[in-house]
């Protein structure tokens, strides 16, 4: 058999309701969703919405020739095929003509310059050969079920013998997938992010003094300092910058960083991580704060450096790393890390902290980026606290596994939108965007202060399963501002839309998505520790300067 004769044959046994939806997947994937998109992107995206589609309309077809429903034919069947085969073409063909104001609906709204062009044709290109390997591969693999229920035929009647080659060759998928492909990809995650860590990037060296940790005297040797602890120990504002920023007397910033290899389980580096704080006076100062890193173990200089302006100096702040995979790796392999690394620091904290005099001991508040604040969020046990309670917190870009904002989010009012809840009457805890007030009226906070700071534009926030079935509530009635208005949900789709979006949460500018900026840190901890002596000019002097 020659090539084109093998061709055609292959071609007729494609379903052409299977074509149908994967021309409506593909057109319904070039609509917009959280993030900008890249012609590239979406082109892979398109690929993955088409696969998908082709396999819907397989499994309809296969459902309805089960339940033996009647299936049109002659010159009904042919008319109706013309039919939605031309309205598919039109709607594919109207999406790539209009995916370019789409996608700048979206970078408009996010202040990025607009494109001239979404390279409609790439996009289709890219999209038709992954979606075909896709569907290819998914073909071999119905196949490869018929093969093995053939062999099974001679031993068990037609009906097991089909049973067992689908979970035989699901198995063997599974084992290929999870025990190889993905054990491979993450082997080499680990390798590579594990070596990124061990760096110390240009500019930073060693400090000398004795108050930082890493330095000669400290009980956390440098060389145990993951990358991003060694930024953020190196990288902050000095005693002589607050001065000269303020024009008053201020202190040198504490900083206190515990790296993967400074110590061998949980438990020892959280001990070390009290015992420097101890040893570097971070006791003796107004502000203490427990921070979570991300993934990588990174802390944002955005909210460190801001808390350290607001209170010249007169700050300690104390974290431990527990990954050095990104965030969206690590939620995905074990977002169980974090949770388990904050609560061991906030123990080991907490339990020396509220053994000091109230009077002379600092405040303590807690804080976490993304999956920081994912663990960061179930750091303090509640009845622990309760009789002595800490003086508040701060939680940025809340993860989607985030249990307690969930909670939160859920038990809004009815009237505030699931982007920007109102939790009972505001007075313990509450949510900022970065165009929205934190104050709620007539409402004044308690001693205790919970502040989530979140963009509507963030899918590390807003990423659900259930996006797989169902329209979420953050695009019911009025939408975030920096929500596209042409981001409509539609099932399986918008939920590859949403879930592609994250490993691109912060590849947009600073104040959208995943990327929070400093000026909303600086009004969130002015909100949540009250520093002295900011006059709104004074404020905006400080957003101004991180701003440059």
């Amino acid at each position: 058999m020659n090539l084109r004769v093998w061709f055609t044959q292959y071609r007729t046994t494609f379903s052409y309701v299977g074509l149908v939806f994967a021309t409506l997947f593909f057109a319904a994937s070039l609509s917009p969703s959280l993030l900008p998109r890249n012609h590239i992107v979406q082109g892979l995206l398109s690929g993955i919405e088409l696969a998908v589609g082709y396999g819907v309309g397989w499994l309809f077809v296969g459902l309805w020739t089960y339940l033996e429903l009647p299936v049109p034919s002659g010159r009904a069947k042919s008319s109706g095929q013309w039919l939605v085969t031309i309205f598919a073409t039109v709607t594919a063909g109207i999406s790539l003509w209009r995916a370019t104001v789409w996608q700048n609906s979206i970078r408009t709204l996010m202040e990025m310059e607009p494109l001239q062009s979404a390279y409609p044709l790439r996009v289709l290109l890219i999209a038709i050969i992954l979606g075909g390997l896709l569907v290819a591969a998914t073909r071999f693999f119905w196949k490869s079920c018929s093969y093995i229920a053939r062999k099974n035929n001679r031993i068990f009647p037609r009906r097991i013998s089909n049973a067992l080659g689908f979970v035989i060759a699901t198995a063997l998928v599974i084992l290929l997938v999870n025990g190889v492909l993905a054990k491979s990809a993450l082997s080499l995650a680990d390798t590579i992010f594990s070596r990124i860590d061990a760096q110390t990037d240009e500019g930073i060296e060693q400090p000398t003094s004795e108050l930082a940790s890493g330095s000669e005297t400290s009980l956390i040797p440098w060389h145990t300092i993951g990358r991003q602890g060694k930024d953020f120990i190196a990288s902050g504002p000095t005693k002589e910058q607050l001065s000269k920023f303020s024009g008053e007397p201020a202190q040198q910033p504490l900083r206190v960083y515990v790296g993967l290899r400074s110590g061998e389980t949980t438990q020892e580096r959280a001990k070390l991580a009290l015992k420097e704080l101890i040893r570097v006076g971070g006791f003796s100062r107004s502000v203490l704060v427990v921070a979570t890193p991300t993934g990588t173990g990174w802390l944002d200089p955005g909210a460190t450096d801001t808390l350290e302006y607001l209170h010249a100096g007169d700050t300690a702040i104390v974290s431990m790393q527990y990954s050095y995979l990104p965030s969206w790796i690590t939620i995905l392999v074990d977002p169980n890390k974090s949770r388990v690394a904050a609560r061991a620091l906030f123990e080991e904290v907490y339990q020396h902290w509220k053994k000091l005099p109230r009077s002379s001991r600092p405040k303590l508040y807690l804080h976490g980026l993304s999956l920081g604040s994912l663990g960061s969020e179930t750091s303090a046990d509640l009845l622990n606290t309760f009789e002595d309670p800490i003086q508040g917190t701060l939680w940025s870009g809340p993860p989607f596994p985030s249990r307690v904002w969930s909670r939160l989010t859920r038990a809004r009012q009815p009237s505030s939108p699931a982007w920007l809840p109102v939790f009972r009457d505001g007075r313990v805890v509450r949510f900022m965007g970065q165009h929205t007030a934190i104050d709620t009226p007539n409402q004044p906070w308690s001693s205790m202060r919970c502040l989530y700071v979140q963009h509507a534009s963030d899918p590390m926030v807003f990423f659900s399963p259930s996006l797989l079935y169902q329209k979420p509530k953050w695009l019911d009635g009025e939408r975030g501002p920096d929500v596209s208005p042409y981001l409509d949900w539609y099932p399986i789709i918008t939920f590859l839309q949403i879930a592609c979006d994250l490993p691109m949460a912060t590849s947009v500018p600073t104040g959208y998505g995943h990327n929070y900026a400093p000026a909303n840190y600086i009004e969130a901890w002015i909100a949540v520790t009250e520093p002295t002596g900011w006059s709104e000019e004074e404020v905006l002097r400080l957003k101004q300067a991180f701003a440059n």
